[in-house]
């Protein structure tokens, strides 16, 4: 027998360390060649690395949130035949990019805690419907990742009676499906009523939402943000959009954020100061030719920002499919490293929960940010009586140190003008 090192794999594109978000495995555990072992996250994707050989994990090199370098050990493993914990062909292996068989990129997810130990079955609880194994033992806490606790919890589903198929018996949201589909009979979770409570909840802040955090600061730190806020008219937009999709076949169905989009462009067309980025440290603004449209999307995992790209080339419907494909591969953890970089503007929105206003943050090093509120039906005065009309909010963000109050207030002004006569965002100025 013999104990060799995997350690950080070189990923590619420059990438000198990486934070370990998961562990999939814990000291003692078998593995076989290509589990996954842990999931560390680079800038803005989640990679899997996956076991070089059969053996058992003998130590752990790291904890949930560390900062490792390419070539740090990861752990060891002892398996047949000789080993070097020092060095050895697997470790080589580890360090070569195209070694580890599946490096799967994906959007970041918010790592769990490391996995609880093996559960083993109660005999005297009987297993939820759609498992084939029992439920934890008393005093075993569930293994589940954040997203499917909460879930659970927005369900009423104790997870102490939900039996897991994942590994070391980690609760999926399949095992959820299961009890769902079992209908009543399955154990709901204890309501605490108005009891008082008692503790303290320590969650470290690690993977996608450290990034989010520092994201967020820098921005906030760095740039000077002046918001301006407007009232539009959307009705006949509204009308457009509705007369499109009924006539729009086998093409994607159109919502708001296609013509905001549309509209976004065309206002850039006499204000390109606001597709730009700017680099304070250098001093230079770079003015981006194409318009490349972050389109900040929520998901179990948190926010992400899928980049829409050569928007100003794109007609409604074209926007509408870019905009669903971009949503559905954020959601799912498949939008690659280039459909989550390289935006110039953002567009946000918070749909049906909107506000009626909101103050965006910039995307640094963007110079502007476009948020979409609430639609709602107002009366408006139009000079002689009151009449129904749609109304929404826009909120746009702009960096103060380059872009002043007036040139902010007219290109806002100029989305509005384009939003309540639409023909003109299809019209060559």
């Amino acid at each position: 027998m013999g104990i060799s090192n995997i350690k950080v794999p070189d990923v590619g594109e420059g990438v000198a360390e990486v934070e370990l978000v998961e562990w999939h495995v814990k000291v003692g555990d078998v593995v076989r060649e290509d589990d996954v072992l842990a999931a560390v996250m680079t800038d803005k994707a989640t990679v899997e690395i996956p076991s070089l050989f059969d053996g058992k994990v003998v130590e752990l090199g790291a904890d949930i949130g560390e900062t490792l370098v390419v070539g740090a050990t990861l752990l060891s493993i002892e398996h047949e035949g000789e080993g070097s914990a020092a060095a050895s062909d697997a470790d080589e292996t580890a360090e070569s990019p195209a070694a580890p068989k599946d490096l799967k990129p994906e959007v970041e997810v918010p790592a769990p805690a490391p996995k609880a130990p093996e559960p083993k079955p109660a005999p005297a609880v009987p297993p939820v419907a759609g498992s084939a194994r029992a439920p934890r033992p008393e005093g075993v806490a569930p293994l589940a990742a954040p997203a499917v606790r909460a879930r659970a919890r927005a369900a009423g589903i104790d997870l102490r009676q939900v039996a897991g198929s994942g590994p070391a018996g980690r609760i999926t949201n399949s095992d959820l499906d299961a009890v769902f589909a079992a209908g009543p009979g399955v154990a709901a979770a204890p309501r605490p009523g108005r009891a008082r409570r008692d503790g303290v909840e320590e969650i470290r802040v690690v993977g996608l939402r450290r990034k989010i955090s520092e994201a967020m600061s820098l921005a906030n730190t760095r740039i000077p943000h002046i918001t301006v806020v407007e009232e539009i008219d959307v009705t006949a937009v509204e009308d457009l959009r509705a007369t499109m999709n009924a006539d729009k076949g086998d093409k994607p169905k159109l919502t708001m954020l296609p013509f905001v989009s549309a509209a976004l462009c065309r206002a850039i067309d006499r204000h390109p100061e606001m597709n730009a980025h700017f680099d304070d440290d250098a001093g230079i603004i770079r003015r981006h030719g194409p318009v490349h449209i972050g389109i900040a999307t929520m998901t179990d995992k948190g926010l992400v920002v899928p980049v829409m790209r050569h928007a100003e080339a794109l007609g409604p419907f074209d926007l509408a499919g870019e905009v669903l494909r971009l949503a559905e591969a954020a959601r799912t953890g498949k939008a690659t490293r280039d459909e989550l970089t390289g935006s110039t503007i953002t567009i946000t929105s918070l749909g049906p929960l909107g506000a009626i206003a909101t103050t965006p943050i910039i995307n640094h090093p963007e110079v502007a940010i476009v948020g979409i509120n609430k639609m709602a039906v107002r009366p408006m005065w139009d000079g002689a009586q009151f009449v129904p009309r749609k109304m929404m909010n826009i909120s746009a963000s702009f960096d103060h140190r380059v872009i002043d109050g007036w040139d902010a207030a007219e290109f806002v002004q100029r989305i509005k003008t384009l939003l309540e006569n639409p023909a003109l965002i299809f019209m060559e100025d």
